[in-house]
């Protein structure tokens, strides 16, 4: 969810502004910074620069345009994506897209940018050379130092060094990987891994991976050719990825090497090249449709090998397992990283990379970034190690303040996030709802009242109770209902006899279940009666709720 501002005379440069994803199953789609510490900044925002095309560093912009009419600038295959962001929310029209290249400075404000080639996971991805009023800020994006990738794009390490030798005054740089001791491990060297899993197989292969990895989709093109096999690409995000890379030119695969995902099953299975979104366990995903043999074009068969192409991010461990035990079931033979080491390497440096990056830019100030708490520490800690005058550890909302000397901290705009679900923001309270929901269910009272006073009362609930004691438990809390509402005042509301039931089946759950279940009650007065309902009430058709 990367998006930071860099101020200076009362103009505001951006770089990337991404999304995230909420994994509690509340219904939201994406979740991305709230602009709103832009406004409090109270500075001009001048545009925006990308470094590279992940959804963490571009898929906000829909959000940020629609607030900010400002221009995006960024590497051909990163605004290819961006474009269809775009379009799906129907701000394209009026987006101004500039493409940058590397070596190639522009102005925008008072900032001169210059872009960097670095390697990462993806293609077109840079670093930023920002030409500021004290001096050089270099801010890496996500980076490696891969020796032989795919695409031939070296990182421009000459470069690096140049700007060192000229002077820095503020490196900013990938913390991810900072743990990770060893070589980073080259693109290529997968794609070694991968050919040799492909010519081994007897039936189809199906490799799950990030979509995003234009590198490895190169690779995989190459291998279907030595290999006498077709890609079939499987999922959405695949094949998006593959026609926008197409398009740009980074992706040189001829049509009759992809066949329709529909046309996969009159082919013999040793044909079958497919590589599928869903290596992290998303439940829609492709990868998780074929485990379930709900895909609707294609399916998996024993015989067949499934190849996990990417790591699993920590917490999505138990679904990527428990398709790994679907796909087993239905006589795949599967392949991880656990298995075969060598079918994934990561697009962040580590530790020597980082060491490396210091290296050449020789900054006099260090601000590390993307990552926990941890890992910028720990970056910060290296950072001092080698000498770097002056570093300062950061977290979203705080502002730095930098010199040509020293980096200090600065106020503090506080920071925060928003929920999106169909291209509408998610209020907090509704997601506190939907989260005591899902932890201790809902219960429903309904009240009515006889034109005589007499009172009956129905008690239900959702995900609060299935056992034997359930009827008990309900009668209990309808008789609790009673009680309070016998002791209401002769002249009460029905708003107030909606509230006093609410609470006392809540009272009921937590004394017999040691819970306060999400609670809506209402009353519904019968007959003659509701057209007389007590002064003050505001039940609509002679009724009342309360809810919490």
């Amino acid at each position: 969810m990367n998006c930071m501002a860099i101020e200076q005379r009362g103009e505001a440069l951006l770089v990337d502004c991404g999304v995230t994803f909420d994994d509690r199953g509340l219904g939201v789609d994406v979740v991305h910074a709230d602009f709103a510490p832009l406004d409090r900044l109270g500075a001009h925002v001048a545009g925006v620069v990308i470094t590279h095309g992940h959804e963490d560093h571009i898929g906000a912009l829909p959000y940020l345009l629609k607030r900010h009419d400002v221009p995006v600038y960024g590497p051909p295959y990163a605004l290819g994506l961006v474009r269809e962001r775009l379009e799906e929310h129907e701000v394209l029209e009026h987006a101004r897209l500039v493409e940058t290249a590397p070596g190639r400075a522009f102005e925008l404000g008072s900032f001169r940018v210059e872009p960097i080639r670095v390697t990462h996971s993806i293609a077109d991805a840079t670093a930023l050379a920002i030409r500021t009023d004290v001096g050089t800020v270099i801010h890496t994006g996500d980076f490696k130092f891969d020796e032989s990738p795919p695409d031939g794009e070296d990182i421009d390490v000459d470069r690096f060094r140049a700007l060192g030798d000229a002077g820095v005054t503020l490196l900013m740089s990938d913390s991810t990987n900072v743990d990770v001791e060893g070589a980073t491990g080259s693109e290529s060297d997968v794609g070694h891994v991968l050919e040799r899993l492909v010519l081994e197989a007897s039936g189809a292969v199906v490799v799950a991976m990030f979509a995003s990895n234009v590198h490895r989709l190169r690779l995989l093109g190459d291998i279907a050719r030595a290999a006498g096999r077709k890609i079939v690409l499987l999922g959405r995000g695949v094949g998006t990825h593959a026609r926008v890379a197409r398009k740009a030119g980074y992706l040189p695969w001829p049509d009759e090497l992809v066949l329709p995902d529909g046309l996969a099953r009159e082919r013999p299975r040793r044909e079958i090249l497919a590589i599928a979104t869903g290596s992290q366990g998303e439940a829609n995903a492709a990868l998780s449709r074929l485990a379930r043999g709900e895909h609707p074009t294609f399916e998996v068969m024993p015989g067949d090998r499934v190849v996990l192409s990417a790591r699993t991010i920590p917490g999505n461990e138990p679904e990527v397992h428990a398709i790994m035990g679907h796909l087993i079931r239905r006589g795949v033979e599967v392949v991880s990283r656990a298995t075969e080491r060598g079918v994934h390497v990561s697009g962040h440096g580590h530790r020597p990379d980082q060491r490396r990056m210091i290296e050449l830019v020789r900054p006099r100030c260090f601000v590390p970034v993307h990552g926990t708490i941890h890992h910028l520490t720990r970056h910060a800690t290296l950072a001092r190690e080698m000498g770097v005058p002056s570093v300062a550890v950061v977290e979203n909302g705080r502002a730095v303040e930098v010199t040509e000397e020293r980096v200090m901290l600065g106020e503090t705009f506080g920071s925060g996030r928003v929920h999106v679900w169909a291209g509408r923001e998610v209020p907090a309270t509704v997601l506190r709802e939907r989260a005591a929901l899902a932890q201790e269910g809902a219960a429903f009272c309904f009240v009515t009242i006889d034109p005589a006073g007499k009172l009956d009362v129905f008690v239900n609930t959702r995900g609060v109770m299935d056992d034997d004691g359930a009827r008990t438990d309900l009668a209990a809390a309808e008789e609790a209902v009673r009680r309070a509402l016998a002791e209401a005042p002769a002249h009460a509301t029905d708003d107030f006899l909606a509230e006093h039931a609410r609470l006392a089946v809540r009272r009921t759950f937590k004394q017999r279940r040691g819970i306060k279940p999400v609670t809506v009650a209402r009353v519904h007065r019968l007959g003659a009666l509701a057209a007389a309902a007590p002064a003050g009430s505001t039940a609509p058709a002679g009724s009342s709720e309360g809810a919490s």
